[in-house]
């Protein structure tokens, strides 16, 4: 008895990096539009094609202007600041959006979206702060993390202490003296994923001050092996939790912080993201994370 085999469905897919500086670097994102007819597995297994750290998959929505959501090459994620910046900036150039607010409904509910002259800026909660003295609860111990990076005590900037912070998502956020001290981590990938694990974290996000450039506020990377990312170009959803510790621990009592990442990466990609604090007798509300997208490819993925 013959069987008919099923033709393979064809996926448009849009590469746009998001926060490019003067149009280039950036971190790519996959968008795909239409995505309502795509089961969970389907969207594991088109974002496992893609290859990127994230795909986006946008749908219809009964409450927000699009439903968003996000799949790694290994599973789900909740909210994905590079690849919300890349949608919503693909939308506008299209003319699916103008400028203004709108939002983006997520497995982790809704978030408020604006769009400002090309640019696109993600909601994000106030922060909450876990100290390294609190991660010993979950069998983690700051020295654990030092070592996963192969630094010590000596690399950190005094100032402030490597802390968890949660936007919406955890990050360990660690402030290193220089930029030779972030250049020289040697991320131990097995560890950091285990630790990750532990603690629920996307992953750690280590900065410097000693950016080099006055319009810069910090330099950064970023790891997160726990969702397939060795190191990533541009983490919107980090940026923020990093704004938070420069204004809470560091002191930088303003509302607005310019964050470079990328420029440390074995094929660097420079990347630039803005993010601007809500404050309320100087304590902070809330924030938005964003910079601008730009399209570099279309591809067609067949399953």
């Amino acid at each position: 008895m013959s069987t008919l085999q099923e033709t393979p469905k064809t996926v448009p897919v849009q590469i746009v990096n998001a926060f490019v500086k003067n149009n280039q670097g950036g971190n790519p994102a996959g968008v795909v539009l239409d995505a309502d007819q795509y089961s969970d597995a389907e969207k594991l297994l088109i974002a496992q094609k893609v290859g990127l750290s994230e795909t986006a998959f946008v749908s219809r929505s009964e409450t927000c202007g699009i439903k968003l959501d996000f799949f790694t090459p290994t599973k789900r994620i909740a909210h994905c600041g590079h690849a919300t910046i890349a949608t919503f900036s693909y939308l506008a150039d299209i003319g699916r959006f103008g400028d203004g607010a709108t939002s983006k409904e997520t497995v982790d509910g809704p978030r408020k979206i604006i769009l400002e002259n090309g640019m696109a800026y993600m909601e994000q909660l106030a922060p909450t702060y876990t100290p390294a003295t609190d991660w010993a609860d979950q069998g983690v111990t700051l020295c654990d993390v030092l070592k996963s990076l192969a630094i010590t005590s000596d690399d950190l900037d005094e100032r402030a202490r490597p802390v968890l912070v949660n936007t919406g998502n955890n990050f360990i956020v660690i402030a290193v003296k220089d930029q030779a001290a972030l250049a020289n981590i040697t991320p131990d990938q097995d560890t950091i994923n285990a630790i990750s694990e532990k603690l629920d974290l996307i992953g750690y996000y280590i900065f410097t001050t000693d950016t080099g450039d006055a319009d810069i506020d910090a330099t950064t990377r970023m790891f997160a092996p726990r969702y397939g990312i060795a190191e990533e170009a541009a983490t919107g959803m980090a940026a923020g939790p990093l704004a938070c510790v420069l204004h809470d621990l560091l002191d930088m009592k303003k509302d607005t912080f310019l964050i470079a990442q990328g420029e440390f990466m074995t094929e660097p990609s420079p990347s630039q993201i803005k993010v601007t604090l809500d404050l309320k007798d100087d304590r902070i509300t809330g924030l938005l994370a964003g910079g601008q997208g730009k399209v570099m490819k279309n591809l067609e993925i067949k399953f």
